[in-house]
């Protein structure tokens, strides 16, 4: 269902252990409220990594919102998602800038052609997947090779919090976690369900209380790169924005020697989405394995059509799948008004202004908790479908995997291009285990299957066919 959502019970309260489907909502003021609370979850990072590669955050921003919608249409509504910018192409586009000119206008215009024959290829990939079949995904990314993805798109952004976040404000990030921590576990109902956005606005009010009661803080500023005296909380920006703008949008350029900079990411989106996808199926319990070509093809898309305008790639979000985890509220119609959200934040760039003035302490704070329940559920996967760790096939290269990803361990690969941390741990993840299987055949499990039960019953409410490729191809 894309449209028309039924309301879930009164539209007001969950009962323990209750969940509101993709296809179900809570009233629509609540819905405001979590949709809110997704811009929130992603607005950090599609506005960060476009600023690294040097494209524009209010074009990120405004076909983060375009591309979420065409996503959520291409997979019927199946599969709750948002899509922002995605850090795989960070490394491959630096190579692009190192290689074309640095930061000018016509290397912009080949990084987002290099994105584009990206996002195409991907697109195509998805499409194969939908009409050969998701067995053959399956067996490329079985139980123990998708938990070990989702574990390391979750732990592998620790950096971000332990590096950019967390040094800003090293005080203010830990009370904003607590707080957190209190508003998820102690309220049960709607309170608790917007407890990731209740924890940030308390943290930004605490941030602005701090600057008037104790002045300007010395610490990490992630605007210079180095440590200096600032003020926690600063609406100059917010100042000098107008209302109503259109973002400079602009023309890919084409070059074939760009593209190889950038082609390796497809192999961590399709891996990535696949992950994300895989995750919100147990979150949700249900097969995506149907939806799983479509989701595949519908970030593709999404970032052929953000990157035709000068926008930064698209990916499903993990920031995203947190908020889900943590509210237990999976509805579609959240996303949707997330995606009009940050539309209109696009088209205006004052209000973008003032959700980047969010203080990198209280982000600190609010994504060591998402990121954290990322991670762990892969291990929710491993667990529902008994994966056997006492298997050295299974174990080594899904420990090497983390590690780099965690690290973040950086590989060059030539002098203008590396591979680091998630992109670097899927990869070592799905062909190590692949590697392995092939060197040492007889010893690993069946793909798709569990590591103990070579064919039994179902595991888990989202184990279903989702997790068994030879049941459900």
């Amino acid at each position: 269902m894309v449209a028309g959502w039924t309301k879930h019970g009164d539209g007001k309260t969950l009962a323990p252990g209750e969940v509101v489907r993709p296809d179900e909502r809570l009233s629509w003021p609540r819905m405001i409220g979590f949709g809110a609370q997704h811009v929130i979850a992603m607005f950090g990072a599609t506005f960060v990594f476009p600023l690294v590669m040097g494209l524009s955050p209010n074009i990120a921003i405004m076909f983060s919102g375009v591309a979420t919608i065409m996503f959520l249409l291409i997979v019927k509504g199946k599969i709750p998602s948002y899509l922002g910018t995605s850090a795989s192409f960070v490394g491959g586009v630096l190579a692009i800038r190192v290689s074309f000119g640095g930061d000018t206008p016509a290397a912009d215009a080949i990084v987002t052609g290099a994105i584009l024959v990206v996002g195409l290829v991907l697109a195509l990939v998805g499409v194969a997947i939908h009409y050969l079949g998701v067995h053959i995904i399956n067996r490329i990314f079985p139980p123990v090779v998708t938990g070990a993805v989702v574990m390391l798109i979750g732990f592998g952004l620790a950096y971000v919090v332990a590096d950019v976040y967390w040094p800003q404000d090293q005080w203010i990030a830990l009370i904003t976690m607590l707080v957190t921590f209190l508003i998820i576990v102690v309220f049960k109902g709607f309170i608790g369900r917007i407890g990731i956005l209740l924890g940030l606005v308390i943290g930004f009010a605490l941030s602005w209380g701090a600057d008037r009661l104790f002045g300007n803080i010395t610490a990490y500023n992630a605007a210079t790169g180095v440590v200096d005296t600032h003020p926690r909380v600063s609406f100059a920006g917010v100042a000098e924005a107008a209302w109503i703008g259109w973002p400079d949008t602009f023309l890919p350029d084409i070059r074939f020697s760009a593209v190889l900079l950038v082609l390796p990411a497809v192999i961590a989106l399709i891996a990535e989405n696949i992950g994300h996808v895989k995750a919100v199926g147990e979150m949700t319990g249900t097969d995506v394995d149907p939806y799983m070509g479509r989701a595949i093809a519908g970030d593709g898309v999404a970032t052929v059509v953000a990157s035709t305008f000068g926008g930064s790639p698209t990916t499903t979000y993990a920031e995203n799948i947190g908020v889900m985890a943590a509210t237990r509220v999976y509805s579609t119609a959240a996303y949707y008004i997330a995606a009009v959200i940050a539309i209109l934040f696009g088209l205006c760039p004052k209000f973008g202004a003032l959700v980047a003035a969010t203080p990198g302490g209280v982000l600190g704070g609010i994504t060591v908790i998402l990121y954290g329940m990322i991670g762990l559920l892969g291990a929710k996967i491993w667990i529902e479908n008994q994966v056997d760790f006492s298997n050295p096939i299974n174990m080594v290269p899904v420990g090497a995997g983390i590690i780099l990803a965690i690290g973040p361990v950086k590989q060059m690969i030539g002098s203008h291009f590396v591979l680091e941390g998630i992109a670097l741990g899927t990869i070592v993840v799905v062909g190590g285990y692949h590697l392995l299987r092939a060197i040492a055949p007889g010893t690993g499990d069946e793909p798709g299957r569990t590591g103990t039960e070579p064919g039994g019953p179902e595991q888990g409410p989202g184990g279903g066919t989702g997790q068994r490729g030879e049941a459900s191809g």
